[in-house]
């Protein structure tokens, strides 16, 4: 038993483990689950980069996952990956931010990247709250919780991120929580598989910062709150609006083929090398 490696540790800086997530984290099932999803994908890490901003769930690719990383600055790691893909559009590009990262000061970038259709795979780790910097409100924060901006509470409405990224455009959108693992494991697989922006709202839970917050002090209590109030997509054609209070609508949201923008921008490069050869040959 002595000699037994866990086949996954090829993938992870065993160097810096253990992980220096909070206790009940989700991030720790999100980078297992995108890990898995890489092995059964038979990707080669040599040829990823895996990109990230500034939040908790940055730390997933940045340290931890052993491949090409970018830690960038808060907001923009879609920005930089979008640069990635652009001169390098045999690699595979990942990017893992969280919701505030992603929906709040980096929104712009994400609504634009769906709309190009850039061959990105963008996994948001949604836990409500601006976990790593005192638990401030979020774009994703339900109406009526206290955060340490919103001491009475939050009055402002939440972003459905998953339904505005599969209205500005993108190939791929689904919305999974740290509960479904084996779901949300093949939808990463699918989301890198598919040609064009692939999308992933990840629910995951943050005892630390959210949980105190609203009553829910433990992983256990998150996740079994998590299966109680999901509701597979293909449920909810005939509910109203009020039926789906306060549930996470689950599954895929979106897939479908669109033009990719990195590939048209290349051809068009092409296009007019060609057309400037064909002028000085003439």
């Amino acid at each position: 038993m002595g000699d037994y490696r866990h086949r996954l540790m090829d993938y992870v800086r065993e160097e810096i483990m253990p992980h220096r997530f909070c206790v009940g984290c989700g991030c720790g099932t999100v980078l297992n689950a995108f890990v898995n999803a890489v092995e059964e994908l038979g990707l080669d890490t040599k040829k990823m980069v895996c990109v990230s901003g500034i939040g908790c769930s940055s730390w997933i690719p940045s340290p931890y996952f052993k491949s090409d990383t970018l830690h960038t600055t808060h907001g923009r790691p879609i920005a930089f990956a979008t640069g990635v893909k652009i001169m390098r559009p045999d690699l595979t590009v990942v990017v893992i931010a969280g919701d505030g990262d992603a929906a709040g000061i980096g929104g712009n970038h994400l609504i634009h990247a769906a709309r190009r259709n850039i061959d990105l795979s963008v996994f948001m780790v949604n836990n409500m709250i601006y976990g790593m910097t005192g638990g401030q409100v979020a774009p994703t924060t339900p109406r009526g919780v206290k955060t340490s901006t919103t001491p009475y509470k939050n009055i402002e409405p939440p972003f459905d991120v998953a339904d505005l990224v599969a209205s500005a455009g993108a190939s791929y959108v689904a919305r999974w929580t740290t509960y479904h693992v084996f779901p949300l494991m093949e939808s990463m697989q699918n989301a890198i598989r598919r040609k064009g922006f692939g999308f992933i709202e990840i629910v995951s839970q943050c005892p630390e910062s959210y949980g105190r917050r609203i009553g829910l002090r433990t992983a256990t209590d998150f996740l079994t709150q998590f299966r109680d109030v999901s509701i597979r997509v293909e449920k909810t054609k005939d509910m109203s609006e009020d039926e789906l209070k306060d549930r996470i609508v689950i599954g895929k949201l979106r897939d479908r083929e669109r033009p990719e923008f990195v590939g048209e921008l290349h051809s068009l490069k092409n296009e007019q090398v060609e057309a400037l050869k064909q002028e000085s040959v003439a």
